[in-house]
Parts: C-alpha cells; structure tokens; sequence
C-alpha cells in the first residue's frame, strides 16, 4: 500500500478531502522523523513503537579490493510492532 492509497482510503472512510488528509499524513511522517533525528522514541499505545537503535563499530571487508574497513557507530531507526498489532496480523494469516 502507498502512501496515495492511505490517504485516499481514509479519505473516503472520514470524508476528508484528500489534501487535508495528505497535508496530516505528512505532518506526522515529518513528526516522527524529526523525533527521531534528534533520539527520541516515538510510541504509539496499540500500533508501535519508533525507536533509535544504536549500532556498534566494527569491521568489514571490501571483498573485491580484499581490504578491511571500518565501519563507525551509527544509529539506525527501527519500528518494534505492539503485541496486540501482532496479535492482529497472526489471527488475519491463519484465516
């Protein structure tokens, strides 16, 4: 699903026009980033979590020059699923 088929789905199920719709949705993708660049979690009571997971350095290999490298710590964003999100895509694939 994009993020056009998001907007258009809750805007015929809300009667929304589409542009305020798309104008929130951006909002909170823009929200979310933001929270995240500066290493705050977001969280989400029933959906999920947005959170910074921090990567350790370590080494890697350039395997056509055969040369090691590397690699620095870096933070990764990552999304951590609610159990009852979970909960809900398991009891909709054993259908």
């Amino acid at each position: 699903m994009t993020k056009a088929e998001i907007v258009a789905e809750i805007a015929s199920k809300t009667g929304i026009e589409k542009v305020a719709v798309m104008a929130t949705v951006e909002e909170f993708m823009y929200a979310i980033k933001n929270s995240l660049a500066a290493g705050e979690n977001v969280y989400l009571r029933g959906f999920g979590s947005f959170i910074v997971k921090k990567r350790a350095e370590k080494t890697g290999r350039n395997i056509s020059k055969n040369t090691t490298i590397i690699i620095p710590a870096h933070n990764i964003p990552a999304f951590k699923p609610a159990k009852t999100f979970v909960g809900d895509i398991k009891k909709s694939s054993s259908k």
